[in-house]
């Protein structure tokens, strides 16, 4: 089953665009993340409307950042995503006539909601500022200067 790495992506988008000091293109971001600028721009739209990015049009435009990293967490960017699925596994059925299957479906439902409120919370204690610190001491570590351009040559 393939992981659902949208989260994942939208947070590397955004701590890169931390990192400048002009607005990013939707393609200079389609081409650092592999991925197709129409990707960019419908990923965008969400979180402009939460106000956390903005797009400037025009010569010079595009992308930047409109919130404080220190105020927005991982879960407010997970929720203006619209709040994707957490975790892949299920139910084999939904409404079993077996009576084992009922009691297997209520011990893991229960569980499951448990592991996604676990996760939730850990993802409303990390803010985007923790994630830029971090990245900085990694960058720091390997004595490199952050470049948009040239971040994923290597």
């Amino acid at each position: 089953m393939k992981r659902d790495s949208k989260l994942s992506g939208v947070l590397h988008v955004l701590l890169h665009m931390a990192e400048q000091s002009r607005p990013v293109t939707s393609e200079v971001l389609a081409k650092a993340m592999c991925t197709n600028p129409v990707v960019i721009r419908r990923i965008m739209a969400g979180l402009r409307d939460e106000g956390y990015v903005r797009a400037d049009k025009g010569h010079g435009g595009g992308w930047t950042l409109a919130c404080d990293l220190e105020k927005v967490t991982l879960r407010d960017v997970y929720d203006a995503l619209g709040s994707p699925v957490l975790l892949a596994m299920g139910n084999r059925s939904e409404s079993p006539g077996c009576l084992v299957e009922q009691a297997v479906n209520a011990a893991l439902d229960q569980t499951f909601r448990d592991a996604e409120a676990l996760l939730l919370a850990r993802l409303g204690e990390v803010t985007l500022a923790s994630l830029s610190a971090d990245f900085h001491k990694r960058l720091s570590a390997r004595g490199g200067k952050h470049d948009l351009e040239t971040a994923h040559a290597s």
